[in-house]
């Protein structure tokens, strides 16, 4: 049970007191009136004696009686009727309410935090100890445990309003008091007229009630002068009449009213009286200080229902963020100036009376500090001189009574018992004795008598010789099976063996159980059953037998009454928690029973209390049903107290949670939040739009798109893909995106990119870098998209959705600021905010809402959130009265009527900072400002639109297209340029493209490339052009990636398009291709904020496969070339078909074989078979062997050199095959940039040693790129079409073999891995020998027979020339060795018929590029084929000492045929 403010001693003590009738006269009761009270209620605070008392018991032993206490009434004639009492019952409790706003001091006891409402308790207390020692300790303290003045107020005025009854005499009267004015004409006359009175209404049978003690009452005069107002000689004088008529013990002067009420304003005179008078009313709680659970103590705050219930608590000025807790202790009350209120009988008349006086002028207005004492030694004199000698002597006269009769009878019976029967009563259950409840004992009978001795000693506190009445009546009783006064014997006995000091034996709680089960279940008298339970249930505490108390007050709870059962309830939680073990579940499980019982009593108020404090310890255990449960009791009951914010606090719980309800019930919650909320805000409606709980919003998953939507497809016309917020967000295309943009920033800017540059972001979201205030333009819309979640299984209808933002306009040319403008109230001059009608979410869906914005100034803009009607729509049923056809045939969705406004934030948390060490130690976010955006002044906007453009190509194939440009904005655009990490896909043409022909519109005739027709004599023949590689735009020191877009004047002006042609070239790998464009311009003027835009688009190219191509390149035999010329070489191209017949081609035919090259150009073609053309069908192979020579070398002019193999030659130095081929050739050179800067140059020491590896490395180094030109004759829905297309192979080593697609590297097989040290010195690079020995080229001239007569000469000369080539670019020392080399016997017998005559060695020194011829003599001296390859050449270059000389390569077998004639 919860802490009471008295002992468990002073409580048994006041619930029995011995009562004091008072019958007033008229003239009086008008003197007590004056002070606002009656007779009674005037001495009411002074009826508590300061003092010890004594007096004799029979055996004449002195008794003291300590703190003795009488109660003194105005005589009511009738009994108090049981709806009376009730209603009385329950305005005590309804208006004894917790009081608000009191300060609670938390700890934390293990898993629970515990209010403590004791002020004194600092920060001594173990704040984090064992959580069971905690509560022990908690336990073991008074000011550690909850109070319930409700329960506490309730308990006094049930046992004060308890009927007087014939079985006990504890509500019945021992004395009467009469009062008489002394200004009365005849006071003595009036005593006599008072007391006829009351011997008429004790004695006479027209009145049953009140009930008295004993026959002669004692009476009591007291004459009541008026000092301010009465003779004081006159009163004193009666007095003494009075006194020799009843005697000094039997009479008093009382003089009150000293005070005149027109004087002494000022003074201030304490009011003992309103403790007593109004304790029934609501206006002051002072003297309960509790405050166990504030439902509303700050309406500004967030509810404390809605945030799990936390109360930033201040104690002492300091912050105490603790959360509370149901086991909310409370404030006990300042015991020090508290009065008992026991004293006051709380029957039905005397509350109206006390509520009227208290709302009316102060009590005791007339009387002083002196009256006050005087009325306190009246009472004292009374109880001293009148009712306890009175008491004493009929104690003994009862006494003497019992011992005379006792002596015959009653030894008479006990000795025939004895003797037959035994000497004990037999022990029967309650069940076998009969129900003789109705039984009726007349007054004087034996029995009666000792109970009357017995209420008697227990009123005086002289508990042992009641307690040994008590158990004599109880066996008489029982003997004659009157229940109903045997249990009332049990109950008082087993409160006087408890209370008798010492505590001689154990207290009998079975006999209260035997009382409680007779009084219940046999007497059917529930108010004797529940006095006898309040009563053992605090004796129990005292003995901290908490368990048996719980038991003992649930066994009590019924049907009949809810109020009891509620309060004893909620006692029996409190049992719960103050146990060894404290069993918080089993609180929190019966402060609900016990809510639910208040609630079917009315108590509406302290059912939210008992919800509220049950509610915490089922908080966040995952029990969501009882939470549900819990929150919808709370929401309803704050709703009918018309605490409206904390309702809706509690139906957000219920709907915020992840619900496991059914949809019915999770629909009917919606309903009752949506009801609650219409009243609140109806209450407000000009108050701030408040939060709604639903749906759900995930704002880190907002995203925001600035720009307007692309335009679909329209028929061949296809716009750029750009970007939107159907695309999914791709980290990996978003850095490939941000990488072009720098690229083509970084040419803009003249290869640096500014300080300023920010990436263009169209749309972020959660991945996106969003710590920069984003960019928007002016006029051009802001797309929000929201994702919504409903988390029931109920469909929510949003209507009228739309932005919440705040602006701020700027001139970002003017320094000075506006005013900041709100949440859109300034209509859409400023902000155009488009809004949604309806948008449904059904149930448990999550769903997009795409929310658009309209700037229309410059300035700054913060999207703070969503505003909409949250409603619910109709069902297949009518929902709340509404007719569920009506609308349906609209289409629309229908509202069932209940729809509330409010908002949501939007507030997106950045991401975590985890750079610098403090960052890493502790948790800090960065901002996120995708809501933020700057909004801009007006920009140029561009659109693209591609014509026929394919989406699949064979490998190397050309194909035209159109691309049209179209400025849509109101601002010129200029420098327009595009960039790709693909160049080579496509090309807008060159300075040269105006001379290439305009595509017709049939593809059978036409042809992408600029031809010629070509005469027959010119077949297999090299026709030459030329052409330089910035007349494509594709300078080698440039980006190749940047492309400048051909505008007429550079500049697209508002509203213009312009079309523009582009070829497009096939990628050399099968498959799917996505290439990225990025298409940059700017505005003429220029902006602080905004320097450029882009657009982006994604081109997707599946490409299948078409020919091979394989090349390779030798040095030719013959030295020189038909100008003379050395250095000439062989081509030789494989080209093979490698489509497959799926495609639908046909055949491919190679029309054209062209070589581009600084130095190099094919001459000829020498060709094996005759055919004219080169004709490929599926997994055919041609081979193709052509004449390459030196041409004219030049920096920056590329020689074109065609080979027609058709009747048209192709100018392939023009747009389109020249831009592919540069194309291909810049990113080819980039890929080698890459790789040689990845290699560490050596120290300046080697330098001239790496020129010189270089120099050798040269000399079989070839810079020729070929290009085969072909057709490919396609069949498509039986119709021929001819594609045509390029492939590129680059020859750059001799004897190296090239390839037109790359390579795919074959994995390695998987082998052990091995470690070890690398050198500290890196080993020098060195050329290959195969390297070395190309310095020279050497070659014999020579016949290739030789006639000789060796008859005539025995020794034949034959002149040999040996031509030597330098290959190299520069000088080179060269050796020639005439001299055999012998290896072995067999191998000089051979060599030995022929030698070399003249010099056996030769040191020559060769320019570079020169050809040198040196006549040779070779000598024979018989007959045969001899090979004249031997001389052997070493070669290096002149300025090394030693370094790398080598044996130079021979050529062919130089075979000669020696005849004889």
């Amino acid at each position: 049970m919860a802490q009471c403010v008295q002992s468990v001693q002073e409580f048994l003590q006041d619930a029995f007191v011995p009562l004091v009738a008072a019958l007033c006269s008229d003239e009086a009761e008008r003197l007590t009136r004056r002070n606002g009270l009656s007779f009674a209620e005037l001495v009411k605070p002074f009826c508590r004696l300061t003092s010890e008392v004594h007096m004799r018991d029979p055996n004449n032993q002195l008794h003291v009686i300590k703190n003795l206490k009488i109660a003194i009434n105005n005589i009511i004639t009738h009994p108090p009727q049981p709806g009376a009492i009730r209603k009385l019952l329950n305005d005590v409790v309804s208006v004894s309410q917790p009081a608000e706003g009191l300060v609670a001091n938390v700890i934390t006891a293990g898993d629970y935090d515990l209010n403590i409402s004791d002020r004194s308790v600092k920060a001594n207390v173990p704040w984090y100890s064992n959580w069971k020692e905690t509560l022990m300790e908690l336990n073991a303290s008074t000011f550690y445990t909850a109070t319930t003045p409700w329960f506490e107020s309730y308990r006094e005025s049930f046992l004060q309003s308890m009927p007087a009854s014939d079985h006990e005499f504890l509500n019945h009267y021992v004395a009467c008091m009469l009062v008489v004015s002394s200004s009365e004409p005849e006071p003595v006359e009036q005593f006599l007229k008072l007391s006829q009175e009351q011997h008429r209404i004790q004695h006479s049978s027209d009145y049953l009630y009140p009930k008295w003690f004993i026959p002669n009452t004692l009476k009591y005069y007291v004459l009541l002068h008026d000092v301010s107002a009465g003779e004081e000689q006159r009163a004193d004088s009666i007095y003494e009449e009075m006194k020799q008529r009843y005697g000094t013990q039997g009479c008093y002067l009382l003089k009150i009213n000293s005070r005149v009420s027109n004087r002494g304003v000022d003074e201030q005179i304490p009011d003992p009286w309103s403790q007593y008078l109004q304790k029934n009313s609501i206006q002051n709680q002072e003297s309960y200080e509790d405050g166990p659970y504030t439902v509303i103590s700050n309406k500004s705050a967030d509810h404390l229902i809605s945030d799990g219930l936390d109360i930033d608590i201040r104690v002492d000025g300091l912050s105490n963020n603790f959360k509370a807790h149901p086991l909310q202790l409370d404030h006990p009350s300042d015991t020090s100036g508290t009065l008992d209120g026991t004293d006051f009988i709380k029957t039905t008349p005397s509350l109206h009376e006390s509520k009227k006086s208290s709302s009316g002028t102060p009590h005791g207005a007339c009387l002083t500090l002196t009256d006050h004492d005087r009325i306190r030694q009246f009472i004292q004199e009374f109880t001293f001189r009148g009712l306890l000698p009175h008491i004493e002597k009929t104690i003994r006269q009862l006494n003497d009574q019992l011992i005379s009769r006792k002596g015959l009878s009653r030894s008479l019976f006990s000795a025939t018992k004895k003797w037959f029967g035994g000497g004990k009563v037999p022990e029967k259950s309650i069940n076998e004795l009969k129900n003789t409840s109705g039984l009726l004992y007349p007054p004087e009978a034996p029995e009666l008598q000792i109970r009357k001795m017995a209420d008697l000693c227990f009123l005086v506190q002289h508990y042992e010789l009641a307690y040994s009445c008590y158990h004599t009546a109880k066996k008489d009783f029982l003997n004659d099976q009157a229940m109903l006064y045997a249990a009332g014997a049990l109950e008082m006995a087993a409160v006087s063996a408890f209370l008798q000091p010492g505590a001689p034996r154990p207290y009998p709680a079975h006999y209260m159980d035997t009382a409680i089960q007779t009084y219940r279940d046999i007497c059917k008298n529930m108010v004797l059953a529940e006095r006898c339970v309040l009563l053992s249930a605090e004796i129990l505490k005292s003995q901290s037998k908490y368990s048996e108390a719980a038991a003992l007050l649930i066994r009590l709870t019924s049907e009949d009454s809810d109020l009891r059962s509620a309060l004893l309830l909620e006692q029996a939680a409190h049992c719960f928690i103050n146990m060894k073990s404290p069993m918080v579940r089993k609180f929190a499980f019966h402060m609900i029973l016990a809510g639910h019982r208040f609630s079917k009593a009315g108590q509406k108020k302290h059912a939210l209390r008992c919800y509220c404090q049950a509610m915490q310890v089922y908080k966040g255990k995952g029990w969501s049903l009882a939470e549900d449960h819990i929150n919808f009791t709370i929401g309803r009951q704050s709703f009918t107290l018309r605490q409206l914010d904390n309702a809706v606090s509690a139906f957000r719980h219920i709907l915020i949670n992840d619900s496991k309800q059914p949809a019915a019930q999770q629909g009917a919650f919606l309903r009752e939040y949506l009801y609650v909320y219409k009243n609140v805000t109806q209450l407000s409606p000009d108050g701030p739009l408040p939060q709604l709980p639903l749906p759900y919003i995930n704002s880190s998953a907002t995203r925001v798109f600035f720009g307007h939507n692309r335009r679909p497809a329209e028929g061949e016309k296809q716009a750029a893909t750009h970007i939107s917020l159907d695309q999914e967000y791709d980290s990996e295309s978003s850095q490939q995106w941000k990488e072009l943009e720098e690229q083509v920033v970084a040419v803009a800017n003249k290869g640096i990119i500014p300080s300023n540059f920010q990436p263009t972001q169209y749309c972020l979201n959660s991945y996106s870098d969003n710590s920069r205030f984003p960019l928007a333009v002016v006029e051009e819309p802001i797309t929000v998209e929201v994702a919504f979640r409903n988390p029931l299984k109920v469909p929510l209808l949003l209507t009228d959705v739309s932005l919440l933002w705040k602006f701020q306009p700027k001139d970002f040319n003017v320094k000075h600021n506006e005013e900041t403008k709100e949440l859109g109230v300034c209509g859409n001059d400023v902000i155009g905010a488009e809004v949604i009608a309806e948008f449904l979410i059904n149930s448990e869906e999550t769903k997009m809402a795409r929310l658009k914005l309209f700037p229309h100034q410059t300035g700054e803009l913060h999207i703070l959130g969503v505003v909409y009607n949250l409603g619910t729509i109709q069902g297949s049923t009518a929902l709340d009265g509404l007719d569920p056809s009506t609308g349906m045939q609209t289409g629309k969705l229908v509202s069932n009527g209940l729809s509330v406004r409010g908002r949501q934030d939007l507030e997106i948390q950045g991401p975590r900072l985890n750079n610098t060490k403090e960052e890493k130690t502790s948790i800090k976010y960065g901002p996120d400002r995708r809501l933020d955006p700057i909004i801009t002044e007006e920009m140029p906007l561009l659109e693209v639109f591609f014509i026929n453009f394919p989406t699949g190509l064979l490998c190397g194939e050309i194909r035209k297209a159109y691309v049209e440009f179209v400025n849509v904005s109101k601002c010129p655009l200029t420098a327009l340029k595009v960039v790709s990490k693909h160049p080579e896909f496509f090309t807008f043409g060159g300075n040269t493209a105006v001379l290439t022909p305009l595509s017709p519109s049939a593809s059978e005739n036409c042809s992408a490339y600029k031809t010629v027709v070509t005469d027959s004599t010119s077949l297999r023949t090299a026709l030459l052009s030329s052409a330089s590689s910035g007349d494509f735009g594709a300078g080698m020191g440039s980006q190749p990636e940047v492309i400048h877009v051909p505008l007429l004047d550079s500049v697209l002006l508002p509203g213009a398009s312009v079309q523009l042609p582009m070829w497009l070239h096939g990628p050399d790998e099968e498959g799917v291709h996505e290439i990225n464009f990025l298409f940059y311009y700017e505005s003429i003027r220029k902006h602080s904020k905004m320097c450029h835009r882009v657009l982006r688009h994604t081109a997707v190219i599946c490409t299948s496969r078409s020919l091979n191509v394989r090349a390779t390149v030798s040095r030719s035999n013959a030295l020189e070339d038909e100008e003379g010329r050395g250095d000439n070489m062989l081509v030789f191209v494989d080209v093979e078909n490698i489509n497959t017949s799926e495609t639908g081609v046909k055949e491919f035919h190679v029309v054209q074989v062209s070589s581009n090259s600084k130095h190099w150009k094919l001459q000829k073609s020498v060709k094996v078979s005759e055919d004219k053309d080169t004709k490929l069908a599926s997994r055919e192979r041609a081979k193709l062997c052509f004449k390459a020579v030196r041409c004219k070398s030049s920096d920056e002019t590329y020689t074109f050199a065609d080979i027609v193999f058709g009747n048209e030659q192709i100018i392939s130095s023009a747009s389109p095959c020249a831009d592919f081929f540069f194309r291909s050739l810049s990113s080819q050179l980039k890929r080698a940039r890459v790789q040689s800067s990845t290699l560490v140059s050596q120290a300046a020491a080697k330098q001239s040693f790496d020129e010189a590896v270089r120099l050798i490395q040269k000399c079989s180094e070839v810079d020729l790129n070929i290009v085969v030109l072909w057709k490919a004759y396609v069949v498509e829905d039986s119709k021929q079409l001819i594609l045509e297309g390029q492939h590129h192979v680059a020859l750059h080593t001799v004897g190296k073999e090239a390839f037109s697609f790359p390579r795919k590297l074959e994995q390695p097989e998987m082998v052990l891995l091995k470690f070890f040290r690398p050198e500290n010195t890196p080993a020098a690079t060195r050329p290959t020998p195969e390297q070395l020995s190309n310095l020279i080229k050497t070659s014999l001239r020579y016949p290739e027979s030789f006639n000789h007569s060796f008859n005539q000469k025995s020794l034949c000369l034959v002149p040999v020339t040996l031509l030597l080539s330098n290959c190299s670019q520069a000088d080179v020392d060269v050796i020639i060795d005439l001299r055999h080399k012998t290896t072995s016997p067999e191998a000089l017998e051979v060599h030995g018929s022929f030698t070399w005559l003249g010099q056996t060695q030769y040191k020559l020194q060769l320019k570079s590029q020169e050809v040198y011829s040196l006549q040779l003599k070779a000598c024979f001296v018989h007959t045969g084929v001899y090979n004249l390859g031997t001389p052997r050449v070493f070669a290096k270059l002149a300025d090394q000492v030693t370094l790398f000389e080598t044996s130079q390569q021979n050529s062919m077998p130089a075979l000669i045929i020696i005849n004889n004639i």
